[in-house]
């Protein structure tokens, strides 16, 4: 699936993650992307595919709800 749409969401998280990067804990966005990591590696932890395949998971689901229009 590509298009406009789709191409605006990466354009939306590539300048989300620059400013979380450069801003710290100071922006918006970077608790709720640390906790989505956080519940995601804990549950990766309970099922199958361990808790970095969990963090990463968490954190993309928190970071999508974040940008998301």
């Amino acid at each position: 699936m590509s298009g406009p749409h789709n191409q605006d969401w990466v354009e939306d998280a590539k300048a989300e993650i620059s400013a979380m990067g450069k801003e710290g804990l100071n922006h918006p966005s970077t608790k709720p992307v640390l906790i989505g990591a956080g519940i995601g590696a804990v549950a990766g932890a309970l099922v199958l595919g361990g808790p970095l395949l969990g963090g990463l998971a968490g954190a993309g689901f928190a970071l999508y709800q974040r940008i998301k229009k």
